[in-house]
């Protein structure tokens, strides 16, 4: 299966998942469930990117919430166009956040630019190397790619894991991944 239709598959999939009355009964609870399996990975953590969910994605604020309780700074993602990397900007709740280019919400213009020393990314698709399907506009991978030293985690259900993802030359892979049901390490 190529990535276009291997995404299709993996939106539906969780998009079935969020919608599931019987899984919506309990979606509180496996969002905190997904952030006790990724708040180890806090420690040592200075600045914590994160994200905005688009309402399917495991939403993120349970951990950064955790992150700041920690100490951290929190940093969102901020988008200009699809050719211009993904920058980080710092975050704290009860601060603007405005539409960007693709509809997700973002930190404004001015809030100050941090490099994240952590990374959790929202993603369509993973498998057990932990290695990660996004939305398909290369925004994380050139993200990871120019911060090398950066660690990175994912956040998912356990319905987006395949076996086997295809994989491009440019394609990062993740440290590890959380899950309602537990940690997956590279």
């Amino acid at each position: 299966m190529d990535k276009s239709e291997l995404r299709r598959t993996l939106r539906a999939a969780r998009a079935g998942f969020v919608r599931d009355e019987a899984v919506a009964a309990h979606m509180l609870v496996a969002t905190l469930q997904v952030a006790e399996h990724a708040a180890p990975q806090l420690a040592g953590a200075r600045i914590v990117a994160g994200y905005v969910s688009d309402g399917e994605e495991v939403d993120p604020l349970p951990l950064l919430f955790r992150a700041l309780d920690q100490g951290c700074i929190v940093a969102l993602p901020r988008i200009t166009d699809r050719a211009s990397p993904m920058v980080f900007h710092h975050w704290f709740p009860g601060d603007d956040l405005i539409p960007g280019p693709l509809g997700l919400l973002q930190p404004r213009a001015d809030a100050e630019i941090v490099e994240p020393d952590l990374i959790v990314a929202p993603l369509v698709g993973y498998d057990a190397a932990c290695n990660r399907l996004g939305q398909g506009a290369g925004f994380y991978d050139r993200a990871f790619a120019a911060l090398p030293q950066t660690r990175r985690i994912g956040l998912a259900w356990t319905v987006q894991g395949v076996d086997r993802l295809p994989l491009d030359d440019w394609d990062v892979p993740l440290h590890g991944i959380a899950t309602e049901r537990g940690w997956i390490a590279a």
